[in-house]
């Protein structure tokens, strides 16, 4: 149990403290992360370096705190003076938490070099900055939260808990996998999970799964591409007012057309003049400018004369209306776009460029979506070498991790690296340990087929009590493709263990893995990938029993029409029959497909 303090320094949320959005974000995330605890001190100061010192001195006095978060201040604007005020109240600074905020700060933007956080230790209350944005001030709080229960007991000398931390650090407690790996004579020849067709996989899948009912608060500017957990009604009308569709002049339609004195000017922006308009008057407007009163349409200035300036020439005093006007002319109607109370966004759509704009147009700062499942992607084998370390005899580059993160960014997913699991099963035990304590979803490569070292699912059945839903598909590439289930302290958790050759990797995440996320992130709309109707350039064939995914480019040709071609051998190590290819083809096991022959393409990229 702690006692934490939240700061927030900004003058715009003291003026309006319900424009503060980080500091209950922050209080949401603390309270969860450590149930038992309080939040003890909140205030919201204007960005004053006396008053700052002042907020931080009432949260220190009495023993408030144990830990005192700022938010907001830290950044190179001159009004940003929260790390120079922290710094005349702390006794102690703690380097090793400011570093930690900004290093990790920097893997998620680069612009995090612009914060200039300080942390420190005043009597037995640790300070910290954070940024001003909720989404920045949340994420700092995760990279020092497992940190939080250690400083707090070395501060108030806690000996018996920091010697148990210590303890723990120095001594972790791992429980040996209960696998043994079996002599070559002894091990399986056949495997015991049945061979499902694919439709029957991703129903089975779709039977398991069940769309997250979580949800974060985003602004708008970083909700492109969620899921929507809300339907989004117009708060107001748009336009809120009667507006000018031209640049010309309000005028009255019962005046008819001739000459006009000219008795102001309007323009977008400015407040809606309530005079009402007398006749023979006009007032000149701006495309977007509200409507004075009494005016009931808008001539366009191409139809119009300037018959008489003011004495300096600067202003227009007599203009010529040259064509009589019709009621409503060129003039937008309160909630002519949209009327107030509309539904403008259904709940579970996908948001797009255009519906952000939206979203912003009608006022709204932030938005709820749901909450996007937290993927680790792992692989094994022994012979796997990370990219940026030297080959020894016998290894191989791992390929496949950074293939699957990079398609999974490639669909909106920044999934973890969860690392390279050993061929022995404490190592890949270890390692999903690791994968299911950050993560909700695991993808891992290789380890699932019938090799005496192939050791994923018995490690996964033995040592987590798992629930293998299938373990191998009529599919090619791709048949040894597992789909497991467990509890992990309490947490659901899921496993698609995929083949270890590249290609195989690839096939069997666009068709389980990827719509399963989208899935699971409440997007209703996402069935399955779209399907296209294209000529085949090449003839294909197939000479496996199992039906083949083989990898196409779908292109138009010079007459407009949709064409697809075999990215060449189709063997599944081969990770270069993915480069180029946007479609997958599926064709019949023992079957050719000739040339000029019209297909359904499964389609997953982009057309070229």
């Amino acid at each position: 149990m702690f006692k934490f303090g939240i700061l927030t320094v900004s003058t715009t949320c003291s003026e309006k403290p319900q424009l503060d959005t980080a500091g209950p974000k922050l209080e949401q995330e603390l309270l969860k992360v450590f149930p038992q605890s309080s939040v003890n001190f909140k205030e919201i100061v204007t960005d004053d370096k006396k008053k700052i010192i002042s907020a931080l001195q009432r949260a220190v006095n009495g023993r408030n705190c144990d830990v005192l978060f700022t938010v907001g201040g830290t950044g190179f604007a001159s009004s940003d003076v929260t790390p120079e005020a922290t710094r005349e109240v702390i006794e102690k600074e703690a380097p090793g938490l400011t570093h930690a905020i900004l290093s990790k700060s920097l893997a998620v933007t680069p612009m995090a070099m612009l914060s200039r956080p300080i942390c420190g230790i005043k009597d037995t209350t640790i300070i910290m900055n954070f940024p001003g944005s909720a989404k920045a001030a949340v994420e700092c709080f995760g990279f020092v939260k497992a940190a939080i229960p250690h400083a707090v007991a070395l501060v108030n000398e806690d000996l018996q808990k920091v010697r148990k931390t210590h303890h723990a650090v120095q001594n972790p407690e791992f429980v040996p996998s209960k696998v043994k790996i079996l002599a070559g004579a002894a091990r399986n020849r056949k495997s015991q999970y049945p061979m499902i067709d694919v439709e029957d996989a991703k129903n089975i899948i779709q039977e398991i799964l069940t769309a997250t009912q979580d949800f974060d608060e985003v602004p708008v500017e970083q909700a492109m591409g969620r899921v929507l957990a809300e339907d989004v009604k117009a708060p107001q009308p748009i336009p809120p007012f009667p507006a000018s569709i031209k640049d010309g002049y309000a005028v009255r339609t019962e005046d008819g057309a001739g000459r006009r004195v000219v008795r102001s000017v309007t323009a977008a922006g400015d407040q809606p003049q309530t005079k009402e308009l007398q006749p023979q008057e006009i007032v000149r407007i701006s495309t977007g400018a509200a409507v004075p009163a009494g005016a009931d349409a808008v001539v366009q200035i191409e139809d119009t004369a300037l018959i008489e300036t003011t004495e300096d020439g600067s202003e227009e005093k007599v203009v010529d209306i040259l064509v009589a006007p019709k009621k409503g002319q060129d003039i937008r109607k309160i909630g002519n776009d949209v009327e107030q109370g509309t539904l403008v966004l259904e709940k579970h759509s996908r948001l797009t460029a255009a519906s952000v704009g939206v979203l912003a147009m009608l006022g709204f700062s932030s938005v709820k979506v749901y909450r996007r499942p937290l993927v680790s992607v792992i692989s094994t084998g022994n012979e796997l070498c990370h990219p940026n370390e030297t080959l020894k005899p016998g290894q191989i580059y791992d390929s496949n991790k950074v293939t699957l993160l990079s398609l999974l960014k490639s669909y909106d997913y920044a999934a973890l690296d969860g690392g390279i699991a050993r061929d022995t099963p404490d190592n890949v035990k270890a390692t999903l340990e690791r994968a299911f304590d950050r993560s909700d979803v695991i993808i891992s490569s290789g380890g699932v087929s019938m090799g005496e070292y192939d050791l994923l699912k018995q490690v996964l059945i033995e040592d987590f009590g798992a629930t293998v839903h299938f373990g191998r598909v009529n599919m090619k590439p791709g048949k040894p493709t597992v789909f497991v289930t467990l509890d992990y302290k309490g947490k659901k958790k899921t496993v698609f263990a995929l083949p270890g050759n590249p290609v195989s990797c690839c096939v069997t995440s666009l068709l389980f893995v990827i719509p399963t996320l989208k899935r699971l992130e409440g997007d209703a709309l996402f069935l399955d990938w779209p399907r296209i109707t294209a000529t085949l350039e090449n003839i294909i064939n197939n000479n496996d029993i199992r039906p083949e995914y083989v990898r196409v480019t779908v292109r138009r040709n010079p007459d407009n029409q949709f064409v697809a071609k075999s990215t060449g051998n189709q063997i599944s190590s081969r990770l270069n029959s993915m480069v180029n290819a946007n479609g997958l083809l599926l064709v019949s096991g023992k079957t050719q497909q000739p040339a000029g022959s019209t297909q359904s393409i499964l389609l997953f990229g982009q057309l070229l």
